[in-house]
């Protein structure tokens, strides 16, 4: 039997593009050949500001840029119908990066709306991605499908349960899928950060200093980078034995 582990030449559909980790996923897997269907939802000068540096290089590498709402399944829909026009079928590659987390760390003080909107972003959006994404998937035989989880699906972090619950529940739908869709040469798994710098959720280690995020308590003694990251997303890309695995990308964090 024969192993197809190339990815240049295929096409990622990367969420939350305008990021720190969407960006640098987008940038790795420019250089590993793939065309790119990117998203945003508010961030354009983000996706902008990426689209300027991959056409410093010219290639035949097609780039399309799509404004969406995650917490519109109609949207996601037509997101699918764009790119299909635009590139001619669906997403070879699925990196559901787009997350939403504010930081309330007690109970006490997470409101009904703020966790089914927690809820909404970070596991049902995923869900209809993946949904959309495997009928072209199964139909060729071959896709990858990574899900930006986190630490605190392992319980830990420094949000709350709200987010913590978003995760967990990214982790399970995860290993489920991974069973369902093998057979379809389709593997799926989480990447699962902790404490990543130069994002929006932590520009840099100042922002948490005194949490139990701060980089005193990191074993590595720093914050991760967007490109370490990236680089565990292309490695999934590229390995198509590996699924229905979280991989902690923490320094050492527990």
């Amino acid at each position: 039997m024969s192993v197809d582990n190339e990815i240049k030449g295929r096409l990622a559909l990367i969420t939350g593009a305008s990021g720190g980790i969407g960006g640098g996923c987008a940038k790795d897997l420019y250089k590993q050949g793939c065309h790119l269907a990117l998203t945003y939802s508010s961030n354009k000068a983000g996706v902008d500001k990426l689209l300027a540096q991959f056409q410093t290089s010219p290639t035949d590498q097609k780039i399309s840029i799509h404004q969406v709402d995650m917490a519109s399944t109609e949207q996601m829909e037509n997101l699918y119908k764009e790119i299909e026009t635009q590139h001619g079928h669906g997403p070879d590659i699925l990196v559901a990066n787009a997350g939403y987390g504010k930081r309330i760390p007690q109970i006490q003080d997470i409101s009904y709306d703020e966790f089914d909107y927690t809820i909404l972003i970070n596991l049902r959006a995923p869900f209809t991605l993946a949904k959309l994404a495997v009928p072209h998937m199964a139909e060729q035989k071959w896709g990858r499908i990574i899900m930006m989880g986190s630490i605190a699906g392992h319980g830990g972090g420094v949000n709350g349960c709200h987010y913590a619950a978003s995760k967990a529940g990214l982790q399970g739908m995860v290993k489920n899928l991974a069973q369902k869709l093998g057979k379809d040469g389709i593997s799926i798994n989480d990447v699962a950060p902790a404490m990543i710098g130069e994002t929006g959720m932590i520009p840099d280690a100042k922002r948490v200093e005194g949490t139990p995020g701060d980089v005193k308590n990191i074993p590595v003694g720093r914050l991760g980078t967007p490109q370490e990251c990236a680089n565990v997303v292309t490695m999934l890309c590229k390995t198509g034995y590996l699924t229905g695995q979280s991989i902690i990308i923490g320094g050492g964090l527990k």
